[in-house]
């Protein structure tokens, strides 16, 4: 008989965290959800609780803790705890198999850097911890052992694509290049005029993937696909002149491997972020995500174009902070969080996004990432100069 693994999820309310629920709901002989945590969603914490019984829940914020307390009394068992020390608690307990990795930005990076000095599986499917402190993560997996499976699912498909080593680690076997798909997002076809008037409805209106609001605005920046490559870079080894982005509005291909004699290797798939996170809890094996096969009749035609870095500049930015390296990736981050924010909250346009962004690349001074105290600084930095832009550049009445 297997032994059940213990799964944690930070980030369970999300769509990712989600979609994990499901998966291991649907191998409840393999996975068992032993620890799940949120920011401030308490209604849909405890409804997990209730369906789930985990033993430990995590809320962020202690009010909403306390909250989540009163309303789990008399009807389940489950012990809640509260902000970064109970992430950290739950990720790293000794009875923990596995993490799935899945809160949003920044706010992610500490919980999950201790899970991989833990040496836990981390199923990374917060890509701004690599963005961040990539090092700091790349390193501490190679001093614990543990083994990071990325769940993003462009990079998953290069996993999938390349030869493995021990723990997991990618080989570059006769790698020329790594191709990240793109779908181009919604404002694709837009001209520039039209996507700079573009409203936070229409930036989250995403053609392909249901996703967050803040993951949505990245993909209609292109953004997204920015850290997306700086993530491949920590997570296979490469330099950023190596990866290459291509625009696949299907999302059907969701990225490939060029090899030295020619050939190319791709992962398919119908557009479900399950098939990457079953791929994860499952992997060396294979399990059931509950996702439709491709029917590549039914589909007939794919297309490919490459990227227009004018349109979309956020790109560029995020290739050339890449370039530069140190904690260039971690300011970037950053401000970009700061401006789809204010995005979202109205108080920017669209076009501000990237100014934005430059703005702290150009103010905050890029240093060696030698410690997660430095990444935060530098984090911190950059979200200043970035509010103190939002606050110049605020739409009031349609004028800036």
């Amino acid at each position: 008989m297997s032994v059940v693994q213990q799964v944690v999820v930070l980030g369970s309310t999300g769509s990712i965290g989600v979609s994990t629920l499901d998966v291991i709901a649907r191998h409840s002989d393999r996975f068992s959800a032993w620890a799940l945590a949120a920011n401030r969603s308490v209604t849909a914490l405890a409804a997990q609780c209730r369906a789930l019984r985990p033993r430990y829940a995590v809320m962020m914020d202690p009010d909403c803790a306390e909250t989540l307390r009163t309303e789990l009394s008399g009807d389940c068992d489950t012990e809640v705890l509260a902000g970064a020390d109970g992430l950290n608690y739950v990720a790293t307990h000794a009875e923990v198999d596995a993490v799935m990795a899945a809160i949003v930005g920044s706010a992610g990076l500490p919980s999950t850097l201790a899970a991989v000095q833990a040496g836990k599986r981390v199923l990374l499917a917060n890509k701004e911890s690599l963005v961040m402190a990539g090092h700091l993560l790349m390193s501490a997996a190679r001093a614990s052992g543990a083994v990071i499976l990325p769940i993003d699912s462009e990079h998953n498909a290069i996993f999938q694509c390349l030869p493995q080593g021990d723990l997991a680690q990618p080989r570059l076997d006769g790698v020329s290049k790594i191709l990240l798909t793109a779908s181009g997002g919604p404002f694709r076809t837009w001209s520039a005029s039209a996507i700079a008037a573009a409203t936070p409805a229409q930036a989250c209106a995403h053609p392909n993937w249901s996703m967050g609001r803040k993951i949505s605005v990245d993909s209609a920046t292109l953004m997204n696909k920015g850290l997306e490559l700086i993530e491949a870079c920590w997570l296979f080894d490469v330099a950023p002149a190596r990866v290459d982005i291509v625009v696949h509005p299907e999302s059907i291909v969701h990225s490939l491997v060029q090899y030295v004699d020619g050939s190319v290797l791709a992962q398919l798939g119908n557009p479900d972020m399950r098939t990457p996170i079953a791929y994860g809890l499952g992997w060396p094996q294979r399990i059931d995500a509950g996702v439709a096969a491709l029917d590549l009749v039914a589909l007939s035609k794919l297309h490919f174009e490459a990227p227009d870095e004018v349109r979309f500049p956020c790109l560029r930015i995020a290739r050339e902070a890449a370039a530069t390296g140190g904690t260039a990736m971690a300011v970037c981050n950053a401000a970009n969080e700061v401006a789809v924010e204010a995005f979202l909250a109205e108080r920017i346009a669209f076009s501000d996004i990237p100014h934005v962004i430059t703005a702290a690349l150009e103010a905050v001074a890029i240093v060696e990432p030698t410690s997660l105290d430095v990444v935060e600084t530098a984090d911190r930095d950059a979200r200043a100069i970035a509010v103190e832009q939002v606050v110049r550049r605020r739409v009031a009445g349609g004028e800036k």
